[in-house]
């Protein structure tokens, strides 16, 4: 529309010139011309829109928002109207206590006290996307500044009324799961009133006092230090069942033995050593008589 003004522009010195006197009146159609061509120009490329991909536009005539939208693509319109384009593909929002990792400068994490009065530092990721179909109602409502209007704002408030129910400990470890679904809801519902649709929270890292964190590491090293002691009395507790079934062995083993060999068996399993020391290849000398046992000497 620019073009067209100030093709009307240039329009209007051509007849200004018009009424001139020589010799500025000869330049008058020359810039007549040119201010109509470039009127032309300027009709035309404001009658012709293209939305870009992932984009919406937005018409406002005089004021007032349309609530006709606009998708990616070429359209013909108003040339009277104006355009505000919403990016409605998915946007992060990163608050970080990283330098340079969110989109504000410094530290930006949220920082938090747990029900225990502790606090808690915590990095979030918000992703989230405009609802086409709302953006006129954003553009009337909000403005293109959302960003800090709505999705920092109700993240960071989201974070701080849901964590006061939560022991810092708890926040880290066991309820964290429970504490994201809780912030998840709260913010999907909040954005969804203001045209926005949330996609996905990412509590990134939660951070406690010095103090708490070496309260968890000593109870984490004290509960392997316990694990460590059961195991080695566990294996004890194993060897001292081997031995004892080893020892009880050994006494049914006496036991049947003194019960149940007689003088016969015994000089049967006696006889039966002697034949294969006997056969073995060694030279050997073998005494034989009275009534024990043969004695046998080798000839090494």
């Amino acid at each position: 529309m620019f073009i067209a003004i100030l093709g009307v522009i240039v329009l209007v010195v051509g007849i200004v010139l018009k009424r001139s006197p020589e010799p500025a009146g000869r330049f008058s159609g020359t810039a007549s011309v040119i201010g109509l061509v470039i009127v032309a120009v300027g009709l035309l490329l404001s009658i012709f829109k293209v939305i870009e991909p992932g984009k919406v536009g937005v018409q406002t005539l005089f004021g007032k928002v349309q609530d006709h939208v606009l998708e990616s693509g070429l359209h013909i319109i108003n040339p009277l109207v104006d355009i505000t384009t919403f990016d409605i593909q998915t946007q992060t929002y990163t608050m970080s206590a990283v330098s340079n990792e969110g989109q504000k400068e410094g530290d930006d994490a949220i920082r938090v006290l747990s029900s225990d009065g502790l606090e808690v530092t915590i990095d979030l990721s918000v992703l989230y996307k405009v609802t086409a179909d709302r953006a006129p109602f954003i553009l009337q409502n909000i403005g293109e500044n959302y960003l800090d209007k709505i999705v920092r704002p109700v993240s960071r408030t989201a974070i701080r009324d849901n964590a006061v129910n939560y022991a810092a400990v708890d926040l880290y470890s066991t309820k964290r799961q429970e504490f994201q679904d809780k912030i998840n809801r709260y913010i999907t519902a909040n954005f969804a009133k203001r045209g926005l649709e949330l996609q996905q929270i990412l509590v990134r890292n939660i951070t406690l006092p010095a103090s708490v964190r070496a309260s968890i590491e000593s109870k984490i090293n004290a509960e392997q230090d316990a694990q460590k002691m059961q195991f080695v009395l566990q294996k004890e507790r194993q060897e001292a069942e081997r031995k004892r079934v080893e020892a009880q062995g050994i006494a049914d083993y006496q036991k049947i033995l003194s019960t149940g060999l007689s003088d016969k068996q015994l000089q049967y399993e006696a006889i039966k050593a002697q034949k294969e020391i006997a056969l073995s290849p060694n030279a050997k000398v073998i005494i034989i008589g009275g009534k024990g046992n043969p004695i046998m000497l080798s000839d090494k």
